[in-house]
């Protein structure tokens, strides 16, 4: 791969010996947005019942978290481009604590739109971290291992959101009063501002937390000794680099599929506590513990597609996946009750191996142009934003969450004809 880490020591290793230090300090990284992801979806339920707010409202809390994502990703790969990939994770993880941190006076302003910049900052760095450690564990390694190294790494990423929806359910959801809309709509300002603050008070404890963790692990790694990665001053050319990516049509469809899989994604994932409380009856707290299951489903699979791997070629892998959560997605919408959120928690399940695998196909052998074109998947998670914003209008327009899943069946359509693209071209 012309890359420091290729060495004939390692043969086919997943991880050669000498880059395993630098692979688990990456990996860490993977739980820590992992973390604040997942903490992040649950917000829309939160802030829907803190202010009184419809399902496209709370939508915008996507929006900004995943705005951020698309425009700090290019900066972030022309960063890494002229420096190191060292130098990229740190300026992530100051934006990321930075942005946790900015909870605190966020929560004494009792301001919407002040939550949502500092998520937009918290997510900017989540962008650059992301831009940085994807193509970083990509060449930690022979070129004929890389999908599945990467796909390793990202599994302790939904480890992480698993860890960020536990601490939501009992610091954050724990913390909402029982009021309904209509019942804080009849409370006088006081009254109402008392309950909001404590409510807001819960919301910003685990971002807080976070952000001292978060502080430690950015000491530990601008003291530890990491491979630079660099293009040592390597001339960059935006235009010739994105004619050349724009040519590479497993790489350009790749892009594509992926703003449209982390859309489903996230999408699954903002409204699943809502799609819970409706069939189940139950509360805020108490849903989202479907969302956790889900979350483990999500993690035992992973793991479980990254040793088919050894077996099967990802575009195959990716292909059935992509049919099965398209199937999961119609009975959830058709089915009610136990059956419904069944089928919505097997969801999880079969997204687990689409990331990273549409990641690696499309970043393998794009040699100088590895970390530009890494940036246009971690652009493409804008995704995110976009089709949970859809999702959440149709959720308000048809009044019911469950005819809103046509929108994840949609992307994961997408999904399938990219994954018969790769079986059909053989690449």
């Amino acid at each position: 791969m012309g890359s420091i880490f290729h060495s004939s020591k390692g043969g086919n290793a997943l991880v050669p010996k000498a880059y395993l230090l630098p692979f688990v300090l990456i990996t860490s990284l993977f739980f820590a947005w992992g973390l604040a992801n997942n903490m992040t979806d649950t917000l829309l339920a939160a802030f829907k019942k803190i202010m009184s707010m419809t399902d496209f409202q709370t939508s915008w809390i996507q929006m900004a978290f995943y705005g951020a994502y698309f425009c700090l990703a290019l900066p972030a790969a022309i960063i890494i481009k002229k420096t190191t990939y060292k130098t990229g994770i740190v300026i992530g993880l100051i934006l990321f604590i930075t942005g946790a941190l900015l909870f605190y006076p966020c929560s004494k302003t009792m301001v919407y739109w002040h939550f949502l910049a500092s998520l937009y900052i918290l997510a900017g760095g989540l962008s650059v971290l992301e831009t940085t450690a994807n193509p970083y564990i990509i060449l930690m390694g022979p070129e004929e291992t890389a999908t599945r190294r990467l796909n390793l790494a990202q599994s302790f990423n939904p480890i992480g959101s698993i860890t960020g929806v536990i601490l939501s359910k009992f610091f954050i959801l724990s913390g909402l009063a029982s009021y309904t809309a209509t019942q804080r709509a009849e409370m006088n300002a006081e009254e109402l501002n008392q309950i909001q603050s404590a409510e807001l008070n819960a919301v910003m404890g685990p971002y807080v937390g976070v952000a001292v963790i978060l502080i430690v692990i950015l000491v530990l790694i601008i003291f530890s000794r990491m491979p630079k990665a660099s293009d040592g001053g390597a001339s960059l050319n935006l235009v010739s680099t994105y004619k050349r990516l724009f040519a590479n049509k497993k790489y350009f469809y790749g892009v594509i599929t992926q703003f449209f899989y982390v859309g489903a994604q996230i999408s699954v994932w903002s409204f699943i506590i809502r799609y819970a409380m409706r069939e189940l009856s139950i509360d805020e707290e108490s849903a989202s513990t479907v969302y956790i299951i889900s979350l483990v489903l999500f993690v035992g699979a992973r793991f479980i597609f990254t040793g088919l791997m050894k077996y099967y070629s990802p575009g195959k892998l990716l292909l059935f996946a992509a049919a099965m959560a398209a199937v999961c997605s119609g009975l959830t919408i058709v089915l009610h009750g136990y059956a419904g959120v069944v089928c919505l928690m097997l969801i999880s399940f079969f997204m687990s191996l689409m990331f990273p695998t549409i990641y690696g196909i499309t970043i393998t052998g794009l040699g100088e142009d590895t970390k530009i074109g890494g940036s246009g998947h971690i652009m493409a998670i804008l995704g995110g934003a976009v089709i949970t914003a859809a999702q959440g209008g149709v959720s308000d327009s048809t009044g019911t969450i469950n005819y809103s899943y046509i929108v994840p069946l949609c992307c994961f359509l997408v999904v399938l004809a990219y994954g018969l693209y790769i079986e059909k071209s053989g690449k």
